[in-house]
């Protein structure tokens, strides 16, 4: 079988949402993504720990990305956060919505890759707190922009993948962030 060739890692997380959309994410195993992908599965574990990081991998860029774009951002920190999140639309999911909605129904069709997603949110917004507390942020303040960032990722996200005919996400994400200051602006 191939091994270390260009776009391996690629090759192996399409062969896993190919087979996730046909069997389910249960009745697949890594020997089966990793004969979808030519591959075989030790090189699956090398580049995986498990077959739920074939869909929850580009967690960390999304994240390094959201970071990276408050920290050089000198806007409030609910802004500089939504502004990460924006960049994010915009260089990540920008011409992505088929693939996000085929994952994202994967993922809502298993109670174990829904908990994964819930606790890779909640990853990703603790460590846009600690971005703003290092930048001097205090403590509430900071989880509160965190979290609210991403409670209009969240909501806007599902819009995009849920709509038919949905909007680019990130005006999406500048509609729901209205949504939210008039919410709490609201006597």
């Amino acid at each position: 079988m191939a091994r270390w060739q260009p776009g391996t890692r690629d090759r192996l997380a399409a062969a896993a949402l190919e087979l996730f959309r046909e069997r389910g994410f249960d009745q697949t195993t890594v020997t089966d993504i990793a004969t979808r992908a030519g591959l075989d599965k030790r090189t699956f574990y090398r580049l995986f720990g498990d077959k739920r990081e074939a869909l929850f991998s580009g967690g960390q860029m999304l994240q390094d990305m959201v970071v990276e774009a408050l920290t050089e951002s000198d806007a409030a920190p609910f802004d500089a956060v939504v502004a990460g999140f924006d960049r994010v639309a915009r260089e990540i999911f920008a011409d992505r919505l088929e693939f996000a909605r085929a994952r994202q129904s994967i993922i809502a069709a298993s109670p174990e890759l829904t908990e994964r997603e819930l606790h890779k949110m909640a990853s990703l917004a603790a460590a846009v707190a600690a971005a703003l507390r290092a930048k001097g942020v205090g403590d509430t303040a900071a989880t509160l922009a965190a979290e609210s960032g991403c409670t209009v990722f969240r909501v806007a996200f599902a819009r995009w993948v849920s709509e038919p005919g949905a909007e680019p996400l990130a005006d999406l994400i500048a509609e729901v962030t209205a949504e939210l200051r008039a919410v709490t602006s609201a006597a």
